[in-house]
């Protein structure tokens, strides 16, 4: 017969600490002094204590657990074969570079931020973090799904109707990620998509007086993306009328592959515009990979520019000049307006705008 399961009695009677102490330093160890939550967590692992989420669950009707549902990802590519490998030998291969060089799609590395940022909220309020991803027809099922099992749910702004959301909402708190507040009662985290955007086009035209301007469009049912064209439309009417460029707009879906195309496309007409603004970072990378490979000289003819900030962003050649969003902030701050209001659900609708900078790199100055 197995031995008595040790209880967080035994824990507080072994740390010579409260059972309200004990709680607090495996639901919420940052509130805890640092000397305190080591005895704590030395007993923890002396007596070999697990928490039973289920009973804490019982007693405090709450799973313990808040949900982030993400759309689905273009860079999930259902490739892998998970067929084990018993020949016992190591393949050497020559890693030729190709046009699909770090390439993956931008909501991946975007949502890579995010999630990083949730899930440090989380662990910090003692909260476990549940991701799910909607892929297809499956998505109003998954978060569905999802919003059964989690005290509270953060869902990127656009991803899922409205309907479905009201109904997640009667039951438990919904942010929304990212977008504009509109005529609801969710609580919204977002950044100022617009007037970053709209500073990145000013610096653009001070960069150079641009004859041709093309602007690359996102997903245009976005949230973000119709914001950042807002703010792109902003800087254009601004300039002054007898020396505004001509403007092309197309779209490239966030995608570096689609955008390299479209500047590839650019290139064979002999049509190349003075400045290429694009509403994400992966976009401008993909313009980049074609202009290099064409031989265009970025600043010297074309100027280019992203937005978000991501790492590759830093490391491309020329450096990106970009819109820097603090996407790993948005994640942290989704999860702890949750954690505000399972806490006080009566407060009113919660609204964080978090800033953004334009980080100017080689990209648009020489």
């Amino acid at each position: 017969m197995s031995a008595k399961a040790p209880t967080v009695y035994d824990v507080a009677e072994h740390a010579g600490v409260s059972i309200a102490t004990v709680s607090r330093v495996l639901r919420r160890p940052a509130d805890v002094r640092e000397a305190t939550r080591e005895r704590v967590l030395a007993s923890v692992r002396a007596l070999g204590y697990v928490p039973s989420a289920s009973a804490r669950g019982l007693a405090a009707r709450r799973t313990g657990v808040v949900g982030l549902f993400f759309p689905d990802f273009d860079a999930m590519r259902e490739t892998t074969s998970f067929v084990p490998d018993r020949s016992g030998t190591v393949p050497v291969v020559r890693d030729h570079a190709s046009d699909d060089d770090g390439a993956a799609g931008s909501d991946l590395l975007y949502f890579d931020e995010v999630l990083r940022g949730a899930e440090i909220e989380a662990w910090r309020n003692g909260f476990v973090l549940l991701v799910g991803v909607g892929r297809g027809a499956d998505s109003h099922t998954i978060v569905s799904d999802i919003a059964g099992r989690v005290d509270g749910l953060a869902v990127l702004a656009g991803s899922v109707p409205d309907e479905m959301l009201e109904h997640i909402a009667r039951r438990i708190p919904v942010v929304l990620i990212a977008g504009p507040r509109r005529d609801d009662d969710f609580d919204h985290v977002s950044v100022d998509n617009r007037a970053g955007m709209r500073a990145l086009v000013e610096h653009v035209f001070a960069a150079r007086e641009a004859d041709g301007m093309l602007y690359i469009r996102g997903s245009i049912e976005t949230p973000d993306d119709i914001e950042r064209y807002e703010g792109f439309q902003d800087a254009i009417a601004a300039h002054p009328i007898e020396t505004r460029p001509g403007v092309s707009v197309v779209s490239a879906e966030f995608s570096r592959d689609r955008a390299r195309d479209v500047a590839t496309s650019l290139v064979s007409s002999g049509h190349i515009p003075d400045a290429i603004v694009c509403a994400n970072d992966q976009m401008a990378l993909g313009v980049l990979d074609a202009l290099q490979a064409h031989g265009i000289a970025v600043p010297g003819r074309v100027l280019v520019a992203g937005f978000d900030g991501i790492d590759a962003g830093r490391h491309s050649v020329p450096r990106l000049t970009t819109v820097r969003q603090p996407m790993e902030d948005l994640g942290r701050a989704a999860v702890h307006v949750l954690s505000g209001r399972l806490g006080d659900p009566s407060q009113p609708p919660v609204t964080l705008r978090l800033p953004v900078s334009v980080l100017v790199r080689e990209s648009t100055a020489p």
